[in-house]
């Protein structure tokens, strides 16, 4: 998982958790608006995997509303096992620490995560193992209408543990976009001179017309089947994209990966997606203090934020195109209408149309035909409209398939 993806539910959770370092009490009683106090509290983001790759640690700290967000620099990140090999993690960006190779749990052993800040204050899990391995059975999507009654594609995902070790899953998911720039040309206007003003057209020769969006899931995704009678998960959504999202416009992926949690980080993250729950922050009742399995070594008082698990992942990955699901058409709209203008190419001594092309929110369309006076003689349109690259990647996915 790449930093952006991986930083998206991480401020999702830490926006949550932001506001709980200042509205959380033991206690009944109305909420009050003002915060009166503040601590900055550790964050860590951390789970191990049977995945062969280089292992993650996320460390930030509790931030107030409106301020930026507070990454852990410069501490020592390591993970031990019952036999006393210690995984050591770099940090690689500001708060992101990872593995220099590239190391899997493996079943029989268990595993704690160490870390000790740039201030020296020393934290330490409690010893986990790997949960049991279970692939995803299948993954699929329909056409549906969600509880809101707004028509559209749910994807489904099917798990079964025949053993009955298994009862407890998260989800995550990567979604990739094809995106087809509604207004292109094949060439664009060069500028050659501001006064005198001058321009010239020349070809394009990057890919500015098809290009790749992604993004990742920010929701915290948790199924359990003890409340089945058998031990499967069937019909579980994961995610649903209304009939005019954007996203499905042409076609459409989907990665899943499905974590199986142990009791203790399952309820770890339940109690974490009821605090994200933005009704339930302004409710009379207010619970205690998230606790996790990662204590302070420094301070047994120091409270911090996070569960160190080490769950097996297995994932599974699906196409569709919004006409699988609705022939009868039209496509989802594209983000912008793309209404074009005409500005003038000189006027009162400077060049309307070369002032818009410079601030960079508008590209070159097509020829006006018919301008009247006061136009100019070529079409421009959102700069998104006619260069997809400002919407995505204009590379190939390494997994794309057409």
């Amino acid at each position: 998982m790449n930093l952006e993806n991986s930083a998206k539910r991480r401020f999702f959770r830490l926006c949550c958790i932001l506001l709980l370092g200042g509205l959380v009490t033991t206690c009944v009683e109305p909420f009050e608006t003002e915060i009166e106090s503040f601590e900055s509290i550790l964050i860590v983001d951390a789970t191990l995997t049977n995945e062969q790759k280089q292992q993650q640690v996320l460390l930030s700290r509790t931030f107030r509303f409106n301020e930026e967000q507070l990454v852990e620099t410069g501490a020592e990140v390591g993970i031990v096992d019952d036999q006393s090999t210690r995984f050591e993690f770099i940090e690689t960006e500001p708060g992101k620490y990872l593995t220099p190779s590239e190391f899997m749990a493996v079943p029989g052993r268990d595993y704690q995560l160490i870390i000790k800040t740039a201030e020296g204050n020393e934290y330490a899990s409690d010893f986990r193992s790997l949960t049991p391995v279970l692939e995803i059975d299948d993954l699929y999507a329909e056409r549906t209408v969600n509880g809101q009654g707004v028509l559209g594609i749910t994807v489904f995902a099917d798990s079964s543990d025949p053993q009955g070790n298994a009862k407890f899953y998260r989800y995550e998911y990567d979604e990739t976009y094809k995106i087809i720039a509604p207004r292109w040309s094949p060439v664009e206007i060069e500028v050659l001179s501001k006064n005198p003003p001058e321009i010239q057209f020349v070809t394009k020769t990057e890919e500015t017309r098809v290009c790749y969006g992604s993004a990742s899931s920010t929701d915290i995704i948790l199924a359990s089947s003890t409340e089945f009678d058998e031990d499967k998960v069937t019909r579980f959504p994961i995610r649903f994209l209304s009939k005019e999202n954007f996203l499905t416009q042409n076609r459409y992926s989907i990665l899943v990966r499905q974590f199986v949690q142990s009791p203790e980080a399952f309820a770890f993250y339940e109690t974490l997606k009821e605090f994200s729950d933005f009704e339930s922050l302004f409710s009379q009742t207010q619970p205690g203090f998230i606790t996790g399995n990662i204590v302070s070594r420094t301070n047994s008082s120091e409270k911090i934020i996070g569960f160190f698990d080490v769950s097996s992942v297995s994932s599974k990955r699906i196409f569709f195109e919004h006409i699988d699901f609705f022939p009868e058409g039209p496509p989802p709209p594209f983000i912008n209408d793309c209404e074009t203008f005409s500005p003038l190419f000189f006027f009162l001594g400077f060049s309307p149309l070369i002032d818009a092309l410079e601030t960079g929110f508008f590209t070159y369309f097509n020829v006006n035909d018919d301008p009247t006076p006061d136009e100019g003689p070529y079409l421009l349109v959102p700069k998104e409209c006619g260069d997809c690259r400002v919407l995505g990647s204009n590379k190939v996915p390494d997994f794309w398939e057409e």
